[in-house]
């Protein structure tokens, strides 16, 4: 069968804000953090998180990375940015993560200062040696958050799983949305029970010790001369060791290029039971296109528009596979 390759969507947001439109006595909230004036910020690209994402230059040469958000106006990224703070603080040192300075929080804006990573995301589409550089990393990184090393009640379960519950919704709100993804993967309409019964039998393919990122993608990816590092963890959870890299290896098909030989030689995939992948697959796919099949008109569309790609391409790897 001849492959389908996905097309690139834009990897950041259309909701970020500049730092002029940050609140001054928000912005003054953070300098005194930052023991320094901001003289300069320039918004960074990666990332679908509304509100700040900037690195800001400091009146005595020194920088940072600082991202915000206010409750009040975008709830659900201010309370990613309080877990995000909460993990942030409890991760090692050792890891390839950047270092969580300071935090703000006034009770609407929160907001985290990091160190500045000089580095750049991937290219895209993928560069082979790139990727083989972040899929190294990405094994180390597993290695060395085995067992995990943060735990609590503030850790979110994984973003996965959706096909269940649109095959249980005969009617209404469900049935709409499977209609919409039909029109996207006619072959996901057309195995609906298929699909629902992987993700409901998947809990022993998602068992497991590992601090997972939860949203690994290139755009929450760093590149540094000499380090790959990984941003961006409010989305962690713990669990097997492979589901993280089994959905980056899912999203290179975007690249034009072939997951399944991917996987077939990374050490964290290439002894798997098939049905291993398969569940994680299946509810990933069914989680991003349920969530976008589902989003209303004043969605962010660049948001949207990633989800639908990158819940496509596991499906597309998912029914190659069967």
């Amino acid at each position: 069968m001849a492959r389908e390759w996905g097309v690139l969507p834009r990897a950041t947001g259309g909701r970020r804000i500049a730092w002029a439109a940050v609140p001054e006595e928000v912005a003054a909230g953070i300098e005194r953090l930052l023991g320094d004036r901001v003289v300069g910020a320039v918004s960074q690209p990666g990332g679908f998180s509304e509100g700040l994402a900037a690195r800001v230059r400091l009146a005595g040469g020194g920088g940072a990375f600082v991202k915000a958000a206010s409750t009040s106006t975008a709830p659900s990224v201010a309370a990613f940015h309080r877990r995000e703070i909460a993990i942030s603080r409890r991760l090692p040192r050792t890891v390839p993560v950047p270092r969580l300075l300071d935090a703000y929080d006034d009770g609407d804006w929160v907001a985290l200062i990091f160190e500045e990573i000089p580095g750049r995301l991937p290219a895209q589409p993928w560069r082979r040696a790139e990727l083989e550089r972040v899929l190294a990393a990405v094994t180390d990184l597993v290695r060395a958050l085995t067992p995990s090393p943060v735990g609590g009640a503030f850790l979110g379960g994984p973003r996965l799983g959706g096909w269940a519950a649109l095959a249980k919704g005969a009617a209404g709100v469900e049935s709409a949305v499977v209609r919409r993804i039909g029109a996207l993967s006619p072959w996901a309409a057309g195995h609906l029970d298929e699909l629902a019964a992987m993700e409901e039998g998947a809990a022993p393919a998602l068992a497991g010790q590992t601090l997972l990122h939860g949203d690994l993608y290139p755009f929450n990816i760093m590149l540094t001369a000499e380090r790959v590092f990984v941003v961006d963890w409010p989305h962690a959870w713990v669990g097997a060791g492979h589901c993280d890299v089994v959905t980056l290896l899912a999203s290179v098909s975007l690249s034009g290029m072939d997951p399944q030989s991917l996987a077939e030689e990374h050490p964290l995939t290439r002894d798997l039971d098939p049905a291993q992948i398969d569940a994680v697959l299946a509810m990933h796919s069914g989680f991003l296109l349920r969530i976008a099949a589902s989003a209303g008109a004043g969605a962010d569309r660049h948001l949207v528009d990633m989800m639908v790609a990158l819940g496509l391409a596991s499906l597309r790897w998912l029914r190659d596979r069967q």
